[in-house]
C-alpha cells in the first residue's frame, strides 16, 4: 500500500492517499490568513476529508487478484 497515486501509475499494486488538490487549497488559505496578520498558532489544524483508493487493476491481474474489479471505478486522473 502506497500513499501515492505515482507508484501505482510506475506498476504499484493500490495506493490510498489524501486529495492533495484540497491539502494545496487549504495550505493557500492558511498561508494567506498569516500573510493577513493572523498567528499560525491561531489557525486550526486540518485534516483531509478526501481520499483516494487507486488500485493498478493489472498489476492485481498479475497477481491472481481477482477482487477489486467489485469495488474499482474507472477514473481519469484528476477528477
Amino acid at each position: 500500500m502506497y500513499g501515492y497515486r505515482e507508484f501505482v501509475e510506475a506498476g504499484g499494486l493500490m495506493a490510498y492517499e489524501a486529495d492533495l488538490g484540497e491539502l494545496g487549497r487549504r495550505m493557500a488559505d492558511d498561508v494567506h490568513e498569516i500573510l493577513n496578520g493572523a498567528k499560525p498558532s491561531d489557525i486550526p489544524i486540518y485534516q483531509s476529508t478526501r481520499f483516494a483508493l487507486v488500485i493498478n487493476l493489472q498489476a492485481a491481474a498479475a497477481l491472481g487478484l481477482t477482487n477489486f474489479t467489485s469495488i474499482a471505478r474507472p477514473r481519469r486522473r484528476g477528477h
